[in-house]
């Protein structure tokens, strides 16, 4: 057992005596003690590895684990580890148990955008904003584990009861394309096991150990499937902090917590308590902001990291002023200290708060990351490949055989399309099948038929490729057939046109290269492409940057500095949580955003802000007065005023020589 653990982490690293819940405050090194387990119940223990799963919330975040368990084990040990998110392991379980639920091992899953095409169709006419509703709600149910004849009784609106009616209709055409949602990937997983309780046994024999990270974001589906994963050995350990559970929106329940203590007789509760992250200043004031929300458990964080620098909060006059005074500290403590600008973290509650920080950072020539944005997946270049490379995998993938057939255009018109719609729909079959019957004729003419026929043996013929081929030579078959490169020439102008080109190489040279690694063909790779949600550029180095970042995307991150701005009244906690009761929530974002910082931390609010060309009144946030203020330094406001631009800008230049000259460190 390696020495640097503390004792709390050593006992849960060793406790294998039944069910075990790790609460892990924030900078607790969780991650280290998942790891060490891993490697203790494969060196000590006697499991085979392919005994163990670990569950986590991310892809990267599975990556990250995986590696770090192969500094531990053997490469061959690490490999034989079942690392990945709930839905990776869904899928899994999915595709070995296709026949028992009526699908094909070889089904598509459906990304959101897929999904709620379908749903857009099923409702007709309706606006854009209440088909993204509808379709949150179905997750929401499918989360909840809540099905198609039971949801009428949980609809209370409108939107709620058109998501009803639409209900079974979206299962029914997913079913008819041979496809599973996000959603699904769990759900179905815990409705086989509870309906077939000899297949829950065999994955119950298969994994002897089951290891759950950020558990305190699991919802009802996902609490079910660990449960059904475990049967009645319970041998798991869930590792998790109630204080930074801050998905409910997307169906998270942190009262998942209690009800393992509630349902599990033998759970043992061990708690890390000792941060390894922030100085005490910042754990203090975290902790008295937590602490005005009720606990399911107690626990109060503590560092042997020194007191540190105070927190300090600064009052600005509007929000311009904000982010001229955060960038221009910014700058000035980089140039005092002789950071690195990756060292600084900007975060606030809502990514409509970026824009003028942006503005500010490029005014002052500073480099920025920006988190979010358009997914590398999402991409319009990149979607379509993937639509060639699931109709391959499954050709019953009806709105992948569309866009494949008209992108880039092979003389399939719209009205062939419709026709083999109908025809497709009157025979109950995959548009992919229906085109290859030859009762198709009697309702197309040979114009029409010889390019869809054309399509279909071109289909046929890069899914045996797929099959055989490497990853890039298949790849590089596939766009040269379709004219992928041509068809982007002639439809957008030459500078746009080389950019997605590029994108497309990126994409089919990292498939090559993942193909080879793992010894996978294409057609194994594209089945599993829905699941990566953002693209692995392995070989691309962190940019030193300040990082730009919501409080959600910031969770499980750390920085030396941290930013935190526009902490008020309906940003900071967020008006409809406020109006809808769940203030708690919006507390543990606060908290969460607090802890992300190691050396300092600074709180800045404004007096007014600048709402589309309105000025509006503004409160500081509730959270500012449960920090405490026995060591808390408060800037700005009425009697110190925030410097401005000039007066800020001088004290820039006057470091900026001051450091030229030598002046400092």
């Amino acid at each position: 057992m390696p020495p640097r653990l503390n004792a709390r982490q050593r006992e849960a690293i060793q406790h294998l005596d039944g069910p075990l819940l790790v609460l892990a405050g924030a900078g607790s090194g969780k991650t280290q003690v998942i790891t060490q387990k891993i490697a203790h119940l494969i060196k000590e223990c006697g499991f085979e590895p392919r005994q163990i799963a670990a569950i986590t919330f991310t892809n990267k975040a599975a990556r990250e684990m995986q590696t770090r368990v192969g500094k531990l084990v053997s490469r061959q040990a690490a490999d034989a580890l079942q690392v990945s998110t709930f839905h990776a392991l869904g899928a899994r379980i999915l595709r070995e148990e296709a026949a028992a639920i009526g699908y094909k091992p070889r089904f598509s899953i459906f990304d959101a955008s897929d999904a709620l095409a379908v749903i857009a169709e099923l409702a007709g006419g309706a606006d854009k904003a209440r088909l993204r509703q509808t379709q949150g709600i179905l997750s929401n149910w499918k989360n909840a584990r809540i099905l198609p004849e039971s949801a009428a009784r949980h609809a209370s609106n409108e939107t709620e009861k058109l998501a009803a009616r639409l209900y079974p209709a979206y299962e029914a055409t997913l079913k008819s394309y041979q496809a599973l949602d996000f959603d699904d990937l769990v759900l179905r997983p815990v409705l086989l096991f509870m309906e077939k309780p000899e297949i829950a046994q065999k994955w119950q024999n298969r994994f002897r150990y089951l290891l759950v990270d950020e558990y305190q974001d699991t919802n009802a589906c996902q609490y079910g499937l660990l449960k059904l994963l475990t049967g009645a050995r319970a041998q798991f350990t869930a590792v998790g902090d109630d204080d930074q559970s801050i998905y409910g929106w997307r169906g998270a329940d942190a009262a998942n917590m209690e009800r393992l203590a509630e349902e599990f007789t033998r759970l043992k509760i061990i708690k890390l308590e000792q941060n390894y992250r922030s100085t005490l200043r910042i754990l203090s004031a975290a902790n008295n902001v937590i602490a005005h929300n009720a606990k399911i458990f107690e626990k109060k964080l503590w560092s042997e990291l020194g007191q540190g620098e105070p927190v300090s909060v600064t009052i600005c006059p509007d929000n311009e002023r904000e982010a001229q005074s955060v960038v221009t500290r910014l700058q000035a403590h980089r140039l005092t200290h002789q950071g690195k600008w990756s060292d600084y973290a900007i975060l606030y509650r809502s990514n409509h708060l970026a824009r003028l920080f942006e503005q500010q950072l490029r005014d002052q020539r500073i480099p920025y990351a920006l988190s979010g944005g358009l997914s590398f997946f999402d991409k319009a270049e990149i979607k379509d490949v993937l639509a060639w490379l699931r109709l391959l995998a499954n050709p019953d993938d009806d709105p992948a055989f569309i866009r494949a057939a008209i992108t880039p255009r092979r003389g399939i018109g719209t009205q062939t399309l419709q026709t083999l719609g109908n025809y497709a729909g009157g025979r109950h079959l995959s548009l992919f099948h229906a085109a290859r019957e030859t009762g198709l004729s009697q309702h197309l003419s040979p114009r029409q038929l010889e390019p869809l026929s054309g399509f279909c043996q071109f289909v046929d013929r890069m899914e045996r490729r797929a099959q055989q081929a490497s990853v890039d030579t298949a790849l590089a078959e596939l766009l040269s057939g379709i004219g992928y490169e041509r068809h982007l020439q002639e439809h957008e102008d030459a500078r746009v046109a080389q950019d997605r080109w590029d994108n497309v190489c990126e994409f089919t040279h990292w498939l090559g290269k993942k193909g080879f690694a793992e010894g996978k063909n294409l057609i194994d790779l594209a089945q599993r492409i829905a699941l990566i949600g953002v693209f692995d550029k392995e070989d691309a180095a962190a940019p030193d940057a300040v990082q730009l970042s919501t409080l959600h995307a910031a969770k499980g991150l750390e920085y030396p500095h941290v930013f935190l701005v526009g902490v008020e009244e309906g940003i900071l906690p967020h008006r409809e949580s406020v109006e809808s009761g769940k203030v708690e929530e919006e507390r543990r974002l606060m908290y969460v955003g607090m802890t992300r910082a190691r050396q300092s931390l600074s709180i800045f609010y404004c007096e007014r802000r600048k709402q589309k060309q309105q000025w509006l009144s503004v409160k500081p946030s509730r959270f500012i007065d449960e920090l405490g203020h026995g060591d808390i330094r408060f800037l700005g406001g009425k009697n110190q005023p925030v410097l401005d631009k000039a007066a800020l800008s001088a004290r820039i230049a006057a470091l900026k020589n001051l450091l030229a000259s030598g002046g400092a460190t």
